[in-house]
């Protein structure tokens, strides 16, 4: 079975296409996560999880769903993670987790995919982003491979950098960075509610016709990327930067 979380739909485009090319179910944690219900799966298949990448690893909310959740059935796992440059050292977190769960690590799939965190980074405009995502084809045709062939990936090489960037640096990340205080409306919000529906924590709630963010945020740019009148920012770093929303339709 293949479980996702996704942001602005890299992970779910990665999600769609193992499970059409292993004939898999494809489950979307997006309300498990935002209800707060604790997952009971059972798969005969392999499980298969695929997220961004946030600070080097995976994204807590995901980490901690499939925590609290039931896997039953299968007891192998493969990891499937989106990145707009590298996963650092995740894959040996991914593999303590698996033991926590009690199933046995297959190992961790780094995919390049667009870029979609601006509230750091600009994200590539459509046609570059549909490079990107064409040159991640046979990264994920491989790792499909190995899946379906019932073989391990390809080990994750990982260097005294990398694991700095998946321990210290992420903790950092977190303390520092993903905060939602930053979030801000401009006029031209026509108050659609979609940013209410997309966020996974529940953290936005529509106030006399325009959102408010709470204390609850991962920064999964969901919000600011599916806002169709581009009235989200945050604060000055994501103005005049392109919003990236995977374009899945085509590809």
């Amino acid at each position: 079975m293949i479980v996702y979380f996704t942001g602005t739909g890299n992970s779910r485009y990665c999600a769609r296409l193992l499970a059409d090319r292993l004939g898999d179910e494809c489950v979307d944690s997006f309300h498990f996560i935002r209800d707060g219900i604790a997952a009971d799966l059972i798969s005969g298949k392999p499980w298969v999880f695929v997220a961004p990448t946030y600070g080097w690893r995976l994204p807590r909310v995901f980490s901690n769903f499939i925590r609290a959740g039931s896997f039953r059935g299968s007891g192998d796992a493969y990891f499937v993670m989106t990145c707009g440059s590298g996963i650092g050292s995740a894959s040996s977190g991914n593999a303590a987790l698996c033991r926590e769960k009690g199933l046995l690590c297959r190992g961790t799939l780094e995919v390049v995919m667009p870029e979609n965190y601006i509230a750091l980074f600009h994200a590539p405009r459509e046609a570059e982003a549909r490079k990107i995502i064409a040159a991640a084809r046979p990264t994920l045709e491989g790792g499909i491979d190995c899946i379906r062939e019932g073989r391990d990936l390809p080990i994750h090489r990982a260097g005294m950098a990398d694991k700095l960037r998946s321990g210290i640096v992420n903790e950092m990340f977190y303390r520092f960075c993903v905060k939602a205080g930053p979030f801000m409306v401009s006029d031209a919000c026509v108050g659609c509610g979609k940013c209410e529906r997309a966020c996974p924590l529940g953290n936005i709630r529509l106030k006399d016709g325009r959102p408010a963010w709470g204390g609850r945020c991962t920064h999964c740019m969901a919000c600011i990327c599916g806002c169709p009148a581009g009235a989200i920012e945050y604060g000055r770093a994501s103005r005049g930067k392109p919003r990236y929303q995977c374009p899945e339709e085509g590809l």
